[in-house]
């Protein structure tokens, strides 16, 4: 057949976290002991409470459709977080309820962009905003920030990237790979910057739970009515209640902002699933007992990886406070030799940790940083000790 398929679908990149994910679950089933760091979701089972809500959900048959944007006791509950955790005051009309955090972030595009459109993007950045972004008619503008800055944008690189063009700002905290988190001071300035030049932020909170030390989350649109005209808060319940597969996402935006993605939901989609929603109310309005727990785990896992990569060779890191994630500078290892062969990127170096040591790690080229990877410590401590040992057995074979 001659007719020719989507330009739009055929440019977008296959992710490549999933890619090692895959290669790595391939090994396991062969029997191979093999250390997974792409991992990006928790290795914790969803609380008790969590289930046992979705199981009476199905005994008392509410497995139909619910309005398309979600149902209202959950917009409830999430409004009450917003207010009590986040400091937003959002009402339910101003809440849509969706698949997850990826198809929050496809709503507010669709809603947000028209052809030529453009939108900052911070790197290094989640792998999939460049292409969500394009899938909606858009253009990704990407930024490239500096291990210096820890990785995060600064008003004045704002201001530089912003054209007559600009649409909207990406802001990520904290952030998906690095782990860093943005300060008041510096989220006020990049307010500061969106206001005056009138466009909006979208502002990726997904990992907001998961903040360590003396650090705060902090919510940009909690700044005063014009930042918050102009911001769509983008959240989810995959990464602090571990329940990616559960895929409940969620966004709070203007009136007007919201209406429209409802309405595109109600076409693409329709409703989250009736069941997930369920448990998700009782994720938010229950007993915290767990997350909390997850949390004192995962600072401990932090820890220990960030002291132990300290430590190691040719390769180094900024210490992360958010997420569960380390990013990792691994440019001193490009132009060495292994066993006669010269590791000329960090995908390289990726390759051969998983075939030669059995470890995945993620390779952040398509992160936005060539010279970086990508380690998650939402995996065991014992796993961790066992994949960094094989990691520096690799480091200190390198000539």
């Amino acid at each position: 057949m001659s007719l020719e398929l989507s330009k739009k679908a055929a440019a977008v990149k296959p992710s490549s976290t999933l890619a090692i994910t895959a290669k790595a679950k391939e090994l396991k089933a062969q029997g191979k002991d093999v250390v997974g760091f792409g991992a990006g979701e928790p290795d914790f089972n969803t609380p008790e409470n969590i289930c046992n809500a979705a199981i009476a959900a199905i005994h008392d048959g509410f497995t139909k459709y619910t309005p398309a944007s979600g149902i209202n006791e959950l917009k409830s509950a999430i409004c009450n977080k917003f207010k009590s955790f986040n400091h937003l005051e959002y009402t339910p009309d101003q809440i849509v309820i969706s698949n997850g955090g990826k198809h929050s972030l496809t709503n507010i595009f669709t809603a947000l962009i028209n052809p030529g459109d453009e939108v900052i993007i911070p790197a290094p950045f989640w792998l999939s905003y460049p292409e969500i972004v394009k899938l909606a008619g858009g253009v990704p503008v990407i930024v490239t920030t500096t291990k210096e800055q820890e990785y995060k944008l600064t008003a004045q690189a704002l201001t530089d990237a912003i054209t007559d063009k600009t649409k909207a700002l990406i802001i990520n905290t904290p952030n998906n790979p690095t782990g860093m988190l943005y300060t008041e001071e510096e989220l006020r300035a990049i307010a500061a910057v969106v206001v005056e030049k009138d466009i909006y932020v979208v502002a990726d909170e997904m990992y907001e739970n998961l903040v360590y030390g003396e650090q705060k989350h902090i919510s940009i649109a909690s700044f005063g009515k014009e930042i918050y005209d102009r911001t769509i808060t983008c959240s989810g319940l995959a990464k602090s209640y571990a329940m990616t597969g559960w895929r409940i996402g969620y966004t709070g935006s203007s009136k007007e902002i919201a209406k429209m993605m409802g309405s595109v939901q109600s076409h693409q989609t329709s409703n989250p699933n009736s069941i997930a929603q369920m448990a998700a109310v009782e994720a938010l309005n229950g007993p915290q007992d767990s997350v909390k727990k997850m949390h004192t785990e995962f600072d401990k896992r932090r820890r220990y990886m960030y002291e132990r990569i300290c430590k190691m060779p040719l390769i180094s890191t900024v210490e992360p406070m958010g997420a569960f994630y380390v990013f990792v500078d691994a440019s001193q290892v490009l132009g060495k030799s292994y066993h006669g062969e010269t590791v000329e990127s960090v995908a390289k170096m990726a390759d051969i940790l998983i075939n030669d040591f059995q470890t995945a790690v993620v390779p952040c080229g398509d992160f936005g940083f060539d010279d970086h990877m990508r380690l998650s410590y939402a995996i065991s401590i014992e796993q961790i000790e066992k994949g960094l040992d094989r990691i520096e057995r690799f480091l200190n074979e390198l000539q």
